[in-house]
């Protein structure tokens, strides 16, 4: 990623969500990289080392106690976080930190941390430069924002068919209450878009490509707004057509541009165009991590690969996969924590599932703790069910690949068979269990490799067949079999004579005992 100044980043982070509240050594400290900090990664020691990031949110921790951890962590080395961004900073912190030489911005409290967080590393992959070709209005949706905004003297938001905010431009002290309720929420308050909603406009945004007026309703915190709707041409293999959005202008005190209706029309377009491109590419940074990870058609130079990435290549390096057991993962709350975790944390999607590449960890022990921790607050806090896999350790990041593919395959025999695998495991752990599925389910798609005698037994008799499946699972031990069948151990002797002569086979040879647990296991339904 790009380093850009404090204070470039504060511009780009709007004062919507961020205000400066002290900057002891200016604003012109170059900051490239973030990490975030809660209460539990000081108190367990999960955290890596203050001098690691450039800047650090503090989700939920004292900022008092996080100053002092700063300071103790610091202490004689000498390099110190540009800046911490907090909620509601006190006094003594700011002035400790100040101290420190430390940066304090306070972040807005009804900010949602893990937008500041994606709008963050956006300005470091985008640099803030207006005059980076990574920032062409042609490419970035924030840069079409802020060029429509130029252009119609308004202040202006890109949001997609849900109303969430994908970009929007620099705000000033107009903004309404609208306004500032959806950049700081992500989406637009159900209160006004219901409102919204009832007015006809999007029924109209969604009809028509024709620009939509919005009258101002004081009584509703509301100034008055321009809005046109984002349709996807036809034309366009890479996602369905139809509507993809909405562009919202509101007016401030100044009147908007005459031609400030044509600027939206044109700009819907550019957004329609740059939606269609994102959803079909990823960014340089993603792709870099997907080939790392084997997900690219490319060979890659892992060490080359790490130094643009700007990580270790040949560190004590793991790699989890995550998969949701009923919803799609949250890509960017997994990337969230893991950043929290550490702070040189690499992630990367595809499908259903996410991949967390951390080149550099400790003991697999808290790599564990992270990895339960996060699954059980996703399951409190948002309702979803995760099944985790992780590889750990890996001897540097030339096995990452290998890793990811073997995380799939943990993945792939946990969906045939769901209670086999543990909801958080290891390689190792299921190792036996992955290759077992795999051996059984290559056996059931080729008929010629089941025993028919097993077939047969199945058809006529399911109930010998379950007898034969514990019999061999028990090892022979007939009273085990009979307490888990609950029955008589002479019933079990009985049933096991009845199926050798129903068979023509002893069960006392182990070929033929391996043959028929295969086949019982291909078998079953």
């Amino acid at each position: 990623m790009a380093r850009l100044s404090l204070g470039q980043l504060l511009l780009a982070l709007d004062r919507t969500m961020v205000t400066l509240v002290e900057a002891p050594r200016g604003l012109d400290m170059p900051v490239g990289s973030v990490a975030l900090l809660d209460v539990d990664d000081i108190r367990l020691g999960l955290t890596v080392g203050a001098g690691s990031a450039d800047l650090f949110f503090l989700l939920g921790v004292n900022d008092a106690e996080a100053v002092g951890w700063i300071a103790q962590q610091t202490h004689g080395v000498g390099r110190v976080p540009a800046a911490i961004f907090v909620k509601e900073p006190t006094p003594g912190a700011v002035k400790q930190a100040a101290e420190l030489g430390t940066a304090v911005v306070a972040v807005e409290p009804r900010a949602r941390w893990e937008l500041l967080y994606k709008l963050v590393n956006h300005a470091f992959e985008h640099h803030g430069d207006r005059d980076d070709p990574f920032y062409d209005s042609g490419t970035d949706l924030f840069g079409l924002a802020q060029s429509i905004a130029d252009r119609t003297h308004g202040m202006i938001s890109i949001e997609d068919e849900q109303s969430h905010v994908l970009a929007y431009s620099a705000s000033n002290e107009e903004a309404d209450e609208l306004r500032r309720l959806t950049i700081l929420g992500r989406a637009g308050p159900p209160e006004h878009l219901e409102w919204i909603g009832q007015w006809g406009i999007f029924d109209a945004l969604r009809a028509s490509r024709d620009v939509v007026r919005v009258a101002e309703r004081p009584e509703l915190g509301l100034r008055p707004r321009l809005a046109v709707g984002i349709h996807l041409p036809e034309n366009d293999a890479r996602r369905p057509p139809g509507f993809a959005g909405t562009i919202w202008l509101q007016q401030g005190s100044a009147p908007l541009a005459d031609d400030a209706e044509e600027v939206l029309r044109g700009g819907a377009v550019l957004a329609a165009r740059i939606m269609s491109r994102l959803a079909a590419a990823p960014s340089t940074h993603t792709l870099l991590v997907q080939n790392l990870i084997g997900l690219g058609d490319d060979d890659v130079d892992v060490a080359a690969t790490a130094r643009e990435l700007g990580i270790v290549a040949d560190g004590r390096a793991a790699l989890v996969g995550f998969r949701g057991e009923s919803a799609t993962v949250p890509a960017n709350v997994i990337a969230l924590s893991a950043s929290a975790f550490r702070s040189d944390a690499q992630v990367a999607s595809t499908g259903d599932r996410v991949y967390v590449l951390l080149p550099k960890v400790g003991a697999t022990s808290s790599l564990t703790s992270w990895v339960r921790g996060m699954v059980t607050a996703l399951q409190r806090e948002l309702g979803l069910t995760l099944r985790a896999v992780i590889a750990a350790p890996l001897a540097g990041l030339a096995g990452a690949a290998s890793a990811r593919a073997e995380v799939d395959r943990v993945f792939d025999s946990a969906d045939r068979h769901p209670g086999a695998i543990g909801q958080i495991t290891t390689l190792d752990e299921a190792h036996t269990t992955v290759l077992l599925d795999e051996i059984v389910a290559h056996v059931a798609a080729n008929p010629r490799l089941v025993d028919a005698r097993v077939r047969t037994l199945r058809e006529q008799d399911p109930m010998l067949a379950d007898t034969l499946a514990a019999y061999l699972d028990g090892f022979g031990d007939i009273s085990s079999v009979a307490k888990q069948l609950h029955v008589h151990p002479n019933t079990v002797r009985y049933r096991v004579r009845r199926i050798e002569k129903l068979l023509s086979t002893s069960l006392d040879d182990p070929e033929n005992r391996l043959v028929l647990a295969l086949s019982l296991r291909a078998t079953e339904r």
